[in-house]
């Protein structure tokens, strides 16, 4: 099983960014939680948002109201749309699977299985 990430790029602050987690060889409602947590240089990992198999979803304190996490009919494939992004959101964003305890934007920090990442930087 592997998680691909894609949609990360350079922006201005206020701007939009739509992160995607293919999942190879798979599908998004084999996994009971996904989600997406974020490493910027120097800093430990930051849980952004999960979903689970029944689309319930949560947010960690600095996405909530800007960015949301959804998946798409195929299966196939986990998205972030973030938008009024800050400078602060400037870090590698990993998509993420666990299978173990309550699914949310803390638990999501430690990962089962996560991908390689995509780079997302804002710039003021």
């Amino acid at each position: 099983e592997q998680l691909v990430e894609s949609g990360g790029g350079s922006v201005q602050a206020g701007g939009s960014l739509r992160l995607s987690c293919e999942v190879v060889s798979g599908y998004t409602s084999s996994y009971r939680c996904m989600g997406w947590f974020r490493q910027a240089p120097g800093k430990g990992r930051e849980g952004v948002a999960s979903i689970d198999s029944d689309g319930a979803t949560t947010y960690g304190d600095s996405a909530k109201g800007r960015f949301t996490i959804s998946k798409d009919n195929t299966e196939k494939t986990l998205y972030l749309q973030m938008n009024s992004l800050k400078p602060e959101d400037t870090a590698m964003y990993y998509c993420a699977v666990e299978d173990y305890g309550r699914c949310d934007s803390r638990t999501i920090e430690s990962p089962r299985l996560s991908g390689q990442g995509t780079q997302v930087t804002v710039s003021s």
